[in-house]
C-alpha cells in the first residue's frame, strides 16, 4: 500500500484497509480448520486470499502512481475492451453454480463482471462529462442507456442475475447530474405490483389499481385536462397488462432457484433444506451471536460449515455470530461511512469526469453492500454478489480496488490542476 501523503484522501485509504483487514480475518475464521491453521497456508482459502490482498494492494499503487488523464482518454478503450471479453466469457467459460461467468486461467479464475462495473462507471463518467451534455436530450437518453445496458445485458445472458442488478446503481450519478425522480417511482411501483401479483388476485389487485386510479384523478388533479385523462388511463391499462404478465415472466424467464428463491422470500414456500437452507441458518448464525458476539473462532456454527458460501456471499454472517451486533454495527458504520466519504469527495470535483465517476463508485458500492446484506438478514431473495472488500474472491477484490483507487487518483489530481 502507498505511503498515506496528504495528496491522497486519508479516510478513502483507512477506511478501505480496515475492510479489507477485517474481511481476512472473517474469511480466516470462515475457512479455519485444524489442517489449515496456519495463516500464511496458501492451500487454503485464507491464504490465497493474503495473495489476493497483495495483489491489490500493488494494483493500488500502480493506480495511484498512474497520470489521472489515461482513464478518462481511454475510457472508452477499456469499455469496448471489456465488453469484448464479456461477449468472450459467454462463449468459453465454464458454469459455475448455475452461471456461466468464469473464465479459467490456470489456477485462477477471472469474473470479467466485476471488471464491467469499473469500465461502466468509466465509460458514463466520460459520456457525461462532455461539454455538449445534456440529460433532456434524447440522444442522451440513447447513449447513456446503451453503455449501462450493453454490459448488463451481457452480464444477465451469463445467468449472473445479481451482478447485473448492481448496474441498477447507475441511476446515482444519472440523478445527480439532473434525472427526473419518475424513473425510480416507476422502478418502485414496478416492484411492488410484481409482488402483489404473485400474491394476491390479479383481477382483486386489477380492481385495486383502477380504484387507484380514480382516486388520483378526483383528488389530486386539481386542473385535470383530456391528456391527464389519457395518461391516468394508459397508466392503468400498463399496470394491469404489467399484472398479467408477472406469471409468465415468473415461469418461464428466471431460473428455478431464483423462482424458489423469491417464493421463500415472499413466504409462499418454507424450503428450510433447500432454497431458504443458506438464509435460515445465516439467520440462525447472526442470531445467536447475540449482543457481543461467541468470539474470534468460538462461532459453532462457523466451525459446523452449517452455511454453505460463508467466506464469500455469506460472509456477514460470521461477523454476526463472532463479533455479535456491535460487530455487526462497526462493519454497517464503515460502509457507511465510506459511502458518505465518496459522495463528500465527490461533490468537491473541479471536472464532471471525476464528480459523476465518483457518485459511479458510490452506486455501485451501495447496491452490492445493500443486497448482500439484505439477503443474509432474509430481507432480500439469494443472489449472490459479494461484501466489496471483505467477502473471499480475487476477481471481486480487484475489480473494487481498480474503482475506488481510481476515484482516489482523480480527487488527488484536483489540487494539482489536472
Amino acid at each position: 500500500m502507498p505511503p498515506i501523503n496528504r495528496k491522497y484522501d486519508r479516510q478513502l485509504i483507512l477506511l478501505y484497509i480496515g475492510l479489507v483487514l477485517f474481511g481476512w480475518i472473517n474469511i480466516y475464521a470462515a475457512t479455519f480448520s485444524d489442517a489449515h491453521a496456519a495463516v500464511f497456508d496458501f492451500d487454503s482459502q485464507h491464504g490465497r486470499q493474503i495473495i489476493w490482498i497483495a495483489l491489490a494492494a500493488i494494483t493500488a499503487f500502480a493506480v495511484l502512481k498512474t497520470d489521472p488523464r489515461v482513464f478518462s482518454t481511454a475510457a472508452y478503450i477499456i469499455y469496448a475492451a471489456i465488453i469484448i471479453l464479456l461477449v468472450v466469457t459467454l462463449f468459453i467459460a465454464t458454469v459455475t453454480k448455475g452461471a456461466r461467468s468464469w473464465i479459467d486461467i490456470g489456477p485462477f479464475k477471472l469474473q470479467p463482471s466485476e471488471f464491467a462495473k469499473f469500465a461502466t462507471a468509466l465509460a458514463v463518467a466520460y459520456s457525461m462529462g462532455q461539454i455538449d451534455f445534456d440529460i433532456r436530450q434524447k440522444r442522451t437518453w440513447v447513449t447513456l442507456a446503451a453503455l449501462i445496458g450493453i454490459p448488463a445485458a451481457l452480464v444477465l445472458l451469463q445467468h449472473d442475475t445479481g451482478s447485473a442488478l448492481v448496474f441498477a446503481g447507475f441511476l446515482f450519478p444519472l440523478f445527480r447530474e439532473g434525472l427526473s425522480p419518475q424513473i425510480p417511482i416507476f422502478g418502485f411501483i414496478a416492484v411492488v405490483l410484481f409482488v402483489l401479483a404473485l400474491l394476491v388476485n390479479k383481477f382483486l389487485l386489477v380492481g385495486i389499481i383502477a380504484l387507484f386510479c380514480i382516486a388520483w384523478l378526483f383528488i389530486w388533479l386539481s386542473k385535470r385536462t383530456r391528456k391527464d385523462y389519457i395518461a391516468t388511463f394508459a397508466a392503468f391499462v400498463l399496470c394491469t397488462v404489467f399484472t398479467f404478465s408477472v406469471d409468465f415472466a415468473f415461469n418461464n424467464i428466471l431460473e428455478a432457484h431464483q423462482r424458489e428463491r423469491i417464493e421463500v422470500l415472499l413466504g409462499k414456500s418454507d424450503d428450510l433444506k433447500g432454497a431458504g437452507y443458506n438464509v435460515h441458518q445465516s439467520k440462525i448464525a447472526i442470531g445467536s451471536g447475540g449482543l457481543l458476539g461467541k468470539g474470534f473462532l468460538h462461532g459453532t456454527i462457523t466451525k459446523a460449515d452449517f452455511v454453505p458460501e460463508q467466506e464469500t456471499d455469506f460472509i456477514f454472517c460470521t461477523v454476526g455470530e463472532e463479533w455479535g451486533f456491535w460487530g455487526s454495527a462497526l462493519v454497517i458504520g464503515a460502509y457507511l461511512l465510506l459511502l458518505v466519504r465518496i459522495i463528500t469527495v465527490a461533490e468537491r470535483q473541479h471536472s464532471i469526469f471525476s464528480r459523476v465517476y465518483g457518485y459511479c463508485v458510490a452506486g455501485i458500492l451501495f447496491m452490492h453492500f445493500f443486497i448482500n446484506i439484505g439477503m443474509v438478514i432474509g430481507l432480500l431473495p439469494v443472489i449472490g454478489i459479494p461484501l466489496p472488500f471483505f467477502s473471499y474472491g480475487g476477481s471481486s477484490l480487484l475489480a473494487f480496488t481498480i474503482l475506488l483507487f481510481v476515484f482516489i487518483r482523480q480527487d488527488a489530481s484536483r489540487t494539482q490542476g489536472m
